[in-house]
């Protein structure tokens, strides 16, 4: 891993403070924190606003990623954005590099979206989020594959434009 990765994450976790603090001489939330490192290391610009977070049921999460009445089982989808929201599953702490790397994935699509970033598909907006994520594991000894079991060829097929 890069050193700056590593330096400025360090740092960001450094000031996170955890969201909502009221003390304006606090460091910023978690989130802000991270669309932070977001916008150092991966050319983003930070949003106007920080995305709502709201815990949702894993088969609502799946529901709202594939449509319902799909084949697809609870706790395939681990969050999904839409418009200003993270829906996360219930149960998501942020205690972990893996569920920070999923707030990650998703403050991505955030800045994407706040920045009204435009992709020829919707698995080319997924490249960045995918690697951001990596990244972020990368810096906890972990990666996309030993934590989500998501190896290069699986993302590549998911993030290609087939049309």
């Amino acid at each position: 891993m890069p050193a700056h990765l590593i330096r400025s994450a360090a740092l960001c976790l450094a000031c996170a403070s955890p969201a909502g603090a009221n003390d304006p001489h606090a460091a910023p939330p978690l989130v802000d924190t991270i669309a932070l490192w977001l916008a150092a290391n991966f050319d983003l610009p930070v949003a106007a606003t920080a995305p709502a977070l709201v815990g949702v049921p894993a088969a609502d999460l799946v529901a709202m990623r594939y449509g319902a009445g799909n084949s697809a089982r609870a706790g395939d989808v681990a969050a999904v954005y839409d418009d200003g929201t993270i829906f996360l599953a219930e149960g998501w702490t942020g205690r972990s590099p893996a569920d920070l790397s999923i707030l990650v994935h998703e403050m991505v699509h955030h800045l994407q979206s706040s920045a009204q970033l435009r992709f020829a598909c919707p698995g080319e907006r997924e490249v960045l989020a995918y690697r951001a994520q990596d990244a972020w594991l990368g810096l906890f000894g972990e990666s996309l594959a030993t934590t989500f079991g998501l190896d290069p060829a699986t993302i590549l097929a998911g993030t290609a434009c087939t049309h």
